[in-house]
């Protein structure tokens, strides 16, 4: 039994669309400019065997995938995706090379937080040893701590 309204790769093949065509639910009618490009790229056969191969439950990826690559390619008939997919490495390099680059600044910034903890904590321990050294030698004279504590 055929379709009552045909898809659009029935129409532009000028056939009858059966009830179980493989293109009507990829390639509704509503839209026949994405079955034409789809079968400039591919053509009609290579289609149907492409999706007739394919589980029911990619079909459709695999149809969005066809049509994704059929318009790249009509639109950049030497390099088609190559063309994206080169540009989209570039990318990736540039955002890994500026997180490495990001990461050392940030490491540097840290050992350089770390290096100043460290000289502060060496200024401290010094200025905690001549409290002390101070405190000793002042009770070695008996003289008054309380003196000492408000200066």
């Amino acid at each position: 039994m055929a379709n009552p309204t045909r898809c659009a790769g029935c129409k532009f093949l000028r056939r009858k669309c059966a009830q179980d065509c493989v293109l009507a639910p990829y390639f509704p009618s509503s839209n026949p400019e994405r079955f034409a490009c789809v079968h400039k790229i591919f053509g009609a056969g290579n289609i149907t065997k492409m999706l007739q191969q394919l589980p029911v439950h990619v079909r459709e990826a695999a149809a969005d995938s066809m049509f994704y690559e059929a318009s790249i390619r009509v639109e950049d008939p030497i390099y088609g995706c190559v063309k994206i997919v080169s540009q989209l490495q570039q990318d990736l390099f540039q955002a890994q090379s500026e997180m490495a680059k990001t990461k050392a600044q940030i490491a540097f910034y840290n050992a350089q937080q770390q290096l100043n903890q460290q000289q502060q904590n060496m200024v401290d321990g010094v200025d905690d040893n001549y409290q002390q050294d101070l405190h000793s030698e002042s009770s070695r004279l008996g003289l008054d701590d309380h003196f000492y504590s408000l200066g």
